[in-house]
């Protein structure tokens, strides 16, 4: 498998958009919330959960993905978003509770939609499977080669509806992909005292016409070779795929998470592993990409992410008038 060089600096470009997207929204959401933790308080209430070093799962598959895809995600959304192309501006705008935002400041952080490229958040703990099966049966019923994709933590794979929706894709053979973000923690709740399986791509054993791939160590190039594989499965008809990456989140389940479950040395030593690091010295030793190609395509994506933010905070807020628009009683 060769990654075509225009698709590689497509995947750096848009990890290093999400990094300076979560790494501002750390800053913009701790704004009005010290000394004393309040998530009520600042210019992005609520909680919020941000998703700094798994940015390889969102790109590896996105990379192979179109607008009449379907993605959904769960409550840890902002890369899965931006890898799909949701336009930036209405999605920060949406964070801020603004009426310019996705759904004019209504959802936040946990509820982004956009249908023009076909992304939903979900929700929480793998309730985004069975709306990817819905997408998936539409579009093997409309006879399209639409792919449907669903993104979730390696927690939910323990819910029901990770197995029901497994049972019904696989009998139907639908063209479904179920990405497992493995970041080692439900919460605080290690993989190991939680799950009774090695990796959760293994359960596709269980199922007729499901295939299942593992991809270790956080890798983008693995991530977009078995993402290939399981497009190009759904899109034949071939049936559905379950894809487990070991990912890495370097921050707390929730920002304010005081994490104390984790070892004092443990998100250091994921930082040395920076995929976005990793991935740089890719373009440039098998891509050939030169630095000031590369310093372009950086300069790029900050430009884009402060125009969001700017965008965001000079929005308008919302009124009661624009809160009840849209809202049927």
């Amino acid at each position: 498998m060769t990654i075509p060089v225009e698709q590689a600096k497509w995947m750096y470009v848009t990890m290093v958009k999400i990094r300076y997207f979560e790494d501002e929204m750390e800053k913009a959401y701790g704004e009005g919330k010290s000394p004393v933790f309040n998530i009520g308080s600042g210019p992005v209430p609520g909680e919020m959960h941000l998703a700094t070093g798994q940015e390889p799962a969102a790109v590896g598959i996105c990379a192979h993905l179109t607008a009449e895809d379907t993605v959904t995600s769960p409550h840890r959304p902002h890369h899965h978003a931006i890898a799909k192309n949701v336009n930036l501006d209405k999605m920060a705008a949406e964070i801020f509770g603004k009426v310019t935002g996705l759904g004019k400041g209504k959802g936040g952080h946990m509820h982004l939609f956009d249908p023009a490229v076909k992304f939903s958040c979900g929700g929480i703990v793998g309730a985004g499977i069975p709306h990817a099966v819905g997408a998936a049966l539409a579009a093997k019923m409309k006879k399209k080669d639409w792919v449907a994709v669903s993104f979730i933590g390696e927690g939910a794979a323990n819910q029901g509806a990770f197995h029901e929706s497994l049972n019904m894709a696989g009998l139907w053979k639908l063209p479904l992909i179920i990405v497992v973000e493995n970041n080692d923690y439900g919460i605080s709740v290690p993989k190991s005292a939680s799950t009774a399986i090695e990796s959760n791509d293994k359960r596709a054993a269980a199922y007729s016409n499901v295939a299942g791939a593992y991809v270790k160590d956080n890798d983008p190039a693995e991530m977009y070779r078995v993402s290939e594989e399981a497009v190009r499965r759904a899109r034949n008809g071939e049936g559905p795929t379950i894809i487990e990456i070991e990912t890495y989140r370097y921050l707390g389940h929730f920002q304010g998470d005081p994490e104390l479950y984790r070892e004092k040395d443990e998100v250091p030593a994921l930082r040395e592993k920076d995929p976005i690091v990793k991935w740089k010295t890719t373009l440039r030793n098998e891509f050939s990409v030169s630095e000031q190609e590369i310093e372009e395509m950086e300069k790029r994506a900050k430009r884009d992410v402060e125009n969001a933010y700017r965008f965001a905070r000079e929005s308008e807020e919302p009124s009661l008038e624009s809160a009840l628009e849209d809202v049927f009683i």
